[in-house]
């Protein structure tokens, strides 16, 4: 067999990693900006994740969901307190696609309807609904064609409230990222997710929010939807929760009840699943990760105004994206290949950049020299004159 080509791969095949370095098959050392797409939380090969999963692969990789599994009471336990949110249930499944599949099911067998409001520029994965529910035509196939999903201007109240005066009894969830990480590190604004709130609560309707790539503490508080200070009814989670691990989960608030069948999966919550979860909670809480991305991400805010050819920086905490007022693709090319530095892209103009949650200063400084001569670069440009920050 061969590979299925459907990733356009930078060639680089890497073999190692340490915190936030990783090194290839030639012995080149690379900082790692991206942890694949916000997937490394707590670092690579961080030592008490390495240990907890190893030992639990040593006793028990694999029961299924038939018997108990001590492990999924700490983890729920776990995540509680990292969330603020104990009163919640969890469901644990092994991917943020298939999170978001099982929540917006889950919102139409608790309603009993079928009509599910998504945004422009959401990605949501590429499962059925979950993609139906997606803002990308390119990756919808015909099977997965529905008319049960209806897409409003993402930040938009007005259109909200126009589309819940004509169709809220219908309306099974709206399905919101906090942070939109697909479409270039979009944030919803505070307003936005009040009015979401607000109208769920009136018409009956379940609020999802979509912390697969925005959640993990990444934005300086668990949940980047807390910004806003109001509560969803499920939170769905993957990515960082497992630190490269495949584990996700959906958090679901206790007016919501859970029957035998609802739900169910093979590979969710797994002994090896919950063990590398749990070694990422533990070292979260011990080590105040999501006060680091708020604290470091800041910072690097800041100093990224630093930066010639910037329209503008965006994003909270460790979830940035920079929006360049030149095409990126060289500019990318050379950060990995002459820079060693691995980013993240979102459209033709904006890198994103989704390091580990315990970087600090010095990986931040680092980032933002390398940067600074890129972007001054006419060959990676192709501007001349004023290359002023932003």
């Amino acid at each position: 067999m061969r590979m299925f080509d459907v990733y356009p791969l930078y060639d680089v095949t890497i073999v190692r990693g340490e915190g936030s370095r990783v090194w290839d098959s030639e012995g080149n050392e690379y900082l790692d900006m991206y942890g694949g797409h916000a997937v490394i939380s707590i670092g690579h090969a961080q030592p008490d994740y390495v240990r907890e999963v190893s030992n639990q692969v040593a006793r028990l990789g694999f029961y299924s969901n038939f018997v108990k599994i001590d492990l999924q009471a700490e983890l729920a336990r776990l995540l509680g307190e990292l969330s603020g949110k104990p009163d919640y249930q969890l469901f644990m499944v092994s991917s943020g696609a298939e999170a978001n599949e099982n929540a917006l099911k889950l919102a139409s067998f608790h309603t009993g309807r079928k009509k599910i409001v998504a945004f422009t520029g959401s990605f949501h994965g590429r499962t059925s609904l979950a993609v139906a529910a997606t803002d990308n035509p390119a990756l919808v196939a015909p099977v997965n064609e529905t008319d049960n999903v209806d897409f409003l201007p993402f930040n938009d109240i007005g259109a909200l409230e126009a589309y819940f005066d004509k169709n809220g009894p219908e309306v099974a969830a709206v399905i919101v990222e906090g942070i939109q990480g697909v479409a270039g590190i979009k944030v919803a604004t505070s307003e936005f997710l009040h009015a979401i709130r607000r109208l769920c609560d009136k018409y009956g309707a379940v609020y999802v929010a979509d912390s697969v790539q925005c959640g993990c503490g990444r934005s300086g508080k668990y949940f980047s939807h807390d910004w806003s200070g109001v509560d969803a009814d499920i939170y769905t989670m993957a990515k960082g929760i497992g630190n490269g691990f495949p584990v996700a989960a959906i958090a679901i608030a206790p007016h919501i009840r859970p029957k035998y069948g609802m739900l169910g999966t093979t590979f969710g919550g797994t002994h090896l699943a919950c063990a590398a979860a749990i070694a990422v909670a533990n070292v979260m809480l011990r080590d105040n990760l999501t006060d680091n991305a708020a604290r470091v991400g800041e910072y690097l805010s800041e100093r990224l105004k630093e930066v010639p050819n910037v329209k503008e920086i965006r994003g909270r905490g460790l979830m940035i994206g920079i929006e360049f007022a030149f095409d990126t693709a060289e500019m990318k090319k050379r950060l990995v290949y002459r820079k060693r530095v691995f980013v993240g892209a979102a459209g033709k103009n904006t890198i994103r950049l989704l390091p580990a949650l315990n970087i600090g200063k010095a990986e931040a400084d680092a980032i933002v020299e390398t940067l600074k001569k890129v972007a001054s670069d006419p060959e990676v440009t192709g501007m001349v004159g004023d290359t002023s920050g932003c």
